[in-house]
Parts: C-alpha cells; sequence; structure tokens
C-alpha cells in the first residue's frame, strides 16, 4: 500500500473541482451580446437627441445587425447548453442577486424591444416591400409612432445588458481572474466600442462615421486604463490574484492578450482612428475589423484563462 499525505485540499486531481466547460461560444455570447448592447445604446441615444437623420447607419442598419448579433449569440449559447431543454425556467422566477436572472430576461426584453424597432423601420429600409395587411401596417404605424418610448427603455437596458457581459464571470468568486469588479465597465466600453466599430465599418454617411471615429477613440482609451486598473489591481492583491495575472502577463495567454487584444486590437486601431482625424487618409474599415478582432479575442482569453486559475490557500 502507497500512502500519500494531502497537504492542501483545493488541487487534488480528479476530486478538486473543475470549471473548464465555457469555450468558445461562450466567448461568441458574450461578444456579441457586448456589440449588439453599444448598437442599441447608440440608436436609442441619438433618437432621443432628436438626431435619427444625421445617424441613419446607427437607427436602421444598425439595429438591424444589433438584432442578428442577438440572435445569433443566443443560438451560440444554446448550443453550449447541457440541457438546453430547460433553459425556459430561468423565465419562472426572478432572482435580484442572480446575474444570470438578470441577464436572461433584460436580454429577452431588450430582443424583442429591438425587433419592435428594426419593424418600424423595415419600410424604410427596404420601401420597395409591401405588407399587403392592413393590421401589419397598423403595427408598423404603432411603432414607428413610440420610437421615443422604445428609446427610453432600450438606453438603460442596453448599459445593462452591456455590464451585465462582465458581470455573468465577476460573479465567479472561485476563479480569481474573474473575480475582479472592473469586468463590468470593461466590458461596457469594449462593448460600446465594438458597437461603434460596427457602425464605422458598414456606414456610408461621413459625418456619422467621423463622430462615430471619435467617440470610438474615447473609448478605446478609456478600455486602455480600465485593463490597466485592473492589472494593478491584481497585482495589488493577494498571492492568489497575483498568480492569475501571471496568466495574462507572463503565462499561456500572454501572446494573444497584448499582442492581439492590446496592440492590434486597441492601440494601433486607436492610432490609425487618430491619423483619420487629423485629415489623413486611412481605409475605415481597417481600424474597424482590428476592434471588432480584438473584442473577440478579448473575450476568448477572458473566458478560457479564467478557468484554469482557482484559489490554492
Amino acid at each position: 500500500m502507497q500512502e500519500e499525505i494531502f497537504i492542501s485540499g483545493r488541487n487534488i486531481p480528479n476530486i478538486d473541482p473543475v470549471l473548464e466547460v465555457w469555450h468558445f461560444p461562450i466567448s461568441l455570447y458574450l461578444f456579441l451580446g457586448g456589440m449588439a448592447a453599444g448598437i442599441i445604446f447608440f440608436a436609442s441615444l441619438f433618437t432621443l437627441m432628436k438626431k435619427e437623420k444625421e445617424f441613419p447607419t446607427t437607427v436602421k442598419g444598425g439595429m438591424l445587425l444589433a438584432v442578428i448579433a442577438i440572435s445569433v449569440g443566443l443560438i451560440a449559447l444554446m448550443y453550449d447548453l447541457t440541457h438546453m431543454f430547460y433553459a425556459w425556467q430561468l423565465y419562472t422566477t426572478i432572482r435580484i442577486e442572480s446575474p444570470m436572472s438578470w441577464g436572461a430576461w433584460v436580454l429577452l426584453i431588450i430582443t424583442f424591444i429591438s425587433v419592435f424597432w428594426v419593424f418600424s423601420y423595415f419600410t424604410e429600409m427596404f420601401p420597395k416591400w409591401d405588407w399587403k395587411f392592413d393590421f401589419i401596417k397598423k403595427s408598423e404605424a404603432f411603432f414607428i409612432k413610440n420610437r421615443r418610448l422604445m428609446a427610453l427603455a432600450m438606453l438603460p437596458l442596453s448599459i445593462i445588458l452591456g455590464i451585465y457581459t462582465g458581470i455573468l464571470l465577476s460573479a465567479f468568486n472561485a476563479r480569481p481572474l474573474w473575480n475582479n469588479a472592473i469586468l463590468g465597465p470593461l466590458f461596457l466600453t469594449s462593448g460600446l466600442s465594438t458597437g461603434a466599430a460596427a457602425i464605422i465599418l458598414f456606414s456610408k454617411n461621413h459625418y456619422e462615421k467621423h463622430l462615430m471615429t471619435k467617440i470610438d477613440l474615447a473609448l478605446i482609451i478609456l478600455e486602455l486604463g480600465l485593463i490597466i486598473h485592473m492589472l494593478m489591481g491584481m497585482y495589488a492583491g493577494s498571492e492568489v490574484q497575483i498568480e492569475a495575472m501571471q496568466v495574462l502577463i507572463n503565462g499561456e495567454f500572454t501572446v494573444m492578450f497584448f499582442v492581439f487584444v492590446v496592440i492590434l486590437g486597441l492601440i494601433f486601431p486607436a492610432m490609425l482612428e487618430g491619423i483619420e482625424l487629423m485629415g489623413f487618409k486611412v481605409p475605415s474599415f481597417v481600424p474597424a475589423l482590428l476592434i471588432l478582432m480584438g473584442g473577440l479575442i478579448f473575450r476568448m482569453v477572458m473566458v478560457e484563462a479564467g478557468q484554469i486559475t482557482r484559489y490554492l490557500y
């Protein structure tokens, strides 16, 4: 008989709980949810400011993209669920203390309102389309009349949705890389930035692209500040948090995080946007695509890296 002495009860193979079950579908869901939240926020904001005509892509095509993004994100989420046919049980109750309960309800409400919003602009986006049925035309007129009310509802809901994508991770106390209060604001800022980048990518309105580039540049600077704040906060934390931070700054995810997220996904596109705002010719789709790429990889890194960090003390 071989005798073994356990000196720790937190790192025993096949005994200690392992969480490594979230992969790319969850990262995609968080990315698309954040991007959609960003687009919805800007569409609501500009509508309440009565600037719909100055930002046509944001309030029309952008919202259509947001609906598609939410739909694809939900498909990815359902694909990842082990018991997908029981997902409806989330809507049998409301638990104020549960981020997942908040997210489920907010996502449901904002999806319906977004669909109604796109429906109200459908005839404008597709002028040759004929609904043929009078009750559909009356419904469209009703939603057109109540766009401002929908915008009033979507504005705070989009902020909650953007923050939720980060709080969903930070609520896991057992994972020190995730258990960080800065993740909510960081994911919200990243979602607003990727939403602005998506609008820039598809917009053909010069004024709209110019202003959204300014907004996106400010958001990138804020996002970089939040990332620095997150790393410095972990560096000043306990030994567990310092070890968790090593996964990003001196581990298997270092290249993905610093090269593809920080440099190529934030700093380089910020430089390109700054050069463009100074009057030099820069293809606007280049920084927009880099920002979208960086936003997706950022979530992939956080989801994958967070699952391998743990408390051992």
